[in-house]
């Protein structure tokens, strides 16, 4: 399930999306491997996990995902990449460094039409000719009706976080949903969050990092997989940000993310368009 990206006016809790971080450090990567992404994950790290929070439709940020797979690998540092736009049960495990995409494709389950392999593609190969496993972590969707109807996704996250979580679900579908579906489609919401956290811990090794792509909502720790790891697991949170923000949000929504590490914004564009016209 692709969800459209959400509008900052949603709640000052829900999209604590834009924490102003300083980032410093000196690189713990090898020689050459100093390009600012390399820099900026290992001022990070060391971390079990590190999850990388995009915009879906960022090609920039898309292309920091690609280095940061490559800055992990090369130090022998990346234990798994971990994906929300493949499910859970999926993974290059099996597969050789030198398999084709199309058996890259194949072994994770690859949704081309809700997620596009060319904005993709560069990172899972990246991981994969560095032989590195590349594993689905989302709730497979043949779970979601189950998910829809276990209360006890209701009392996963605190009340606050909880209400913020619907409120991001009523945004995050342009407020159409009926009412009466909010609770269903917020429990699928907690349920996915789970879901990448349990792959988490599932594909952690000691002295080395998890890294997790994906949408922005689903790194937040105030919300998203963060608050489903045990408290064994040391992770960081980026926040991949086209485009500025307010002072007011930025301060508002401090403490979401360990980083925000801004790209161009893009043009602007009314994602609740084609949502209305169906």
């Amino acid at each position: 399930m692709q969800c459209h990206p959400l509008p900052a006016r949603a709640s000052r809790f829900l999209l604590p999306l834009f924490a102003a971080v300083a980032l410093a450090g000196c690189s713990a990567f090898a020689p050459g491997s100093d390009a600012p992404v390399a820099r900026r994950a290992a001022a990070l790290l060391p971390a079990d996990a590190l999850i990388l929070g995009e915009q879906h439709d960022a090609a920039e940020h898309h292309a920091i995902e690609r280095e940061t797979v490559e800055a992990l690998a090369s130090q022998g540092k990346l234990a798994t990449l971990l994906l929300e736009m493949a499910e859970e049960g999926h993974s290059t495990a099996r597969l050789d460094r030198t398999a084709t995409e199309a058996q890259v494709q194949a072994a994770l389950g690859w949704n081309d039409k809700a997620w596009p392999w060319q904005s993709y593609g560069p990172a899972v190969m990246a991981a994969v000719r560095a032989g590195v496993p590349v594993a689905g972590a989302n709730l497979p969707r043949a779970r979601m009706k189950n998910a829809m109807a276990d209360v006890s996704l209701d009392v996963q996250l605190n009340g606050e976080a909880y209400t913020a979580q619907q409120d991001a679900v009523r945004e995050g579908h342009c407020k159409l949903l009926p009412e009466a579906q909010i609770v269903p489609m917020t429990r699928i919401q907690v349920g996915r969050d789970r879901a990448m956290a349990q792959a988490i811990v599932k594909a952690r090794q000691p002295g080395k990092t998890v890294l997790l792509i994906s949408g922005a909502g689903h790194a937040t720790k105030v919300l998203g997989v963060p608050q489903h790891l045990p408290t064994d697991v040391s992770v960081k949170a980026v926040r991949l940000q086209a485009g500025g923000e307010s002072a007011e949000a930025d301060e508002d929504n401090r403490g979401a993310y360990d980083a925000v590490w801004r790209t161009p914004a893009l043009p602007a564009k009314d994602y609740c368009a084609g949502v209305r016209a169906q």
